[in-house]
């Protein structure tokens, strides 16, 4: 009888999260069906498109890997006005490195419009890197970026770095930062598209790596637990558009023990965020700010920061 109690109970459990999951790719696709009908939608699409086909063009590039170049200290007579007023304004923003980090299956040819907007807004320090495409494991490819951490700081002579991930690259940087003690050296974490609260698109992909990336997986858990002292700012870009985590509100970093700020946008592709001029633009402002303030009431969440003005409805609840 036991026995039988104990089955019930766990096709129950089943039943729930068959509901669940069945409900939130209904309310995913029935968003996107509406975005995609509208002149916004149709060009986030179009963009979409547009930037694979040149990121295909340029893979192949950044398969090699990128040497650490000298950006030749803080002299301001060789550069640009718009370089030069930063480095004026705020030294110690504009010679903070800045390491990129690439999603999954990709490169860091993700990160060419990118690192160039940095590079002319006058940072200095711009450093992409890649992992393994064989990555299995998001603690080890922690381990990986620490080691790329404590060689940009030591060959830089800077404490601090800051960080941008995009896709599964936020998850491997935000593990090192609040599972392996990285907040001591990464002043600013960016995250663009990172599953945070894992995708239902992972359960496509029947690989260790992709367990780690659904919904309540050991992984996922490990981050949700408390992170005392963490230090790190988080700018956190997500999408409603954004086809690859499902639903898309799982990008989101709704932590009150973290110091986190949104960017929410509404007709951006996974793979065009790093593209988009209003991200850019968030994310270089927001780094060029040596000094961020935290709330003065709550030990950290900022809640949303800015949204994309650019919409096909009125506000729904996030896919």
């Amino acid at each position: 009888m036991a026995l039988v109690r104990a089955g019930l109970d766990r096709l129950a459990t089943v039943a729930g999260v068959v509901g669940t999951v069945a409900s939130e790719l209904a309310g995913a696709g029935g968003y996107a069906a509406r975005t995609f009908g509208c002149p916004a939608g149709m060009r986030g699409l179009t963009v979409e498109w547009a930037w694979l086909a040149a990121h295909l063009a340029v893979y192949p590039a950044g398969l090699v890997r990128e040497q650490l170049t000298d950006s030749g200290g803080y002299r301001t007579d060789p550069l640009p006005p718009v370089r030069r007023s930063l480095v004026v304004t705020d030294m110690d923003a504009a010679g903070t490195p800045i390491l990129l980090v690439h999603g999954i299956m990709d490169n860091r040819s993700v990160f060419t419009v990118f690192r160039r907007a940095l590079r002319r807004r006058g940072f200095g320090v711009v450093h992409a890197v890649n992992y393994s495409l064989f990555t299995g494991d998001v603690r080890a490819a922690a381990h990986q970026l620490r080691g790329h951490v404590e060689r940009l700081r030591e060959q830089t002579g800077h404490d601090k770095v800051h960080i941008v991930g995009h896709s599964l690259g936020g998850v491997i940087a935000r593990y090192y930062v609040q599972r392996m003690g990285g907040a001591a050296a990464v002043d600013t974490l960016v995250t663009l598209g990172s599953p945070h609260a894992g995708t239902l698109s992972a359960y496509l992909m029947p690989t260790p790596l992709a367990r780690q990336l659904r919904p309540g997986s050991d992984l996922m858990a490990e981050l949700d637990r408390p992170a005392p002292g963490c230090t790190t700012r988080f700018l956190v870009v997500w999408s409603r558009m954004d086809q690859m985590v499902v639903p898309q509100r799982r990008a989101r970093l709704d932590r009150s023990d973290l110091d986190v700020e949104h960017l929410e946008l509404r007709d951006v592709g996974h793979l065009s965020l790093p593209i988009d001029p209003r991200v850019v633009r968030w994310i270089t402002s927001a780094l060029a700010r040596t000094a961020h303030e935290r709330h003065p009431f709550r030990a950290g969440h900022r809640g949303d920061s800015g949204h994309a003005d650019t919409r096909c409805s009125e506000s729904t609840p996030a896919s």
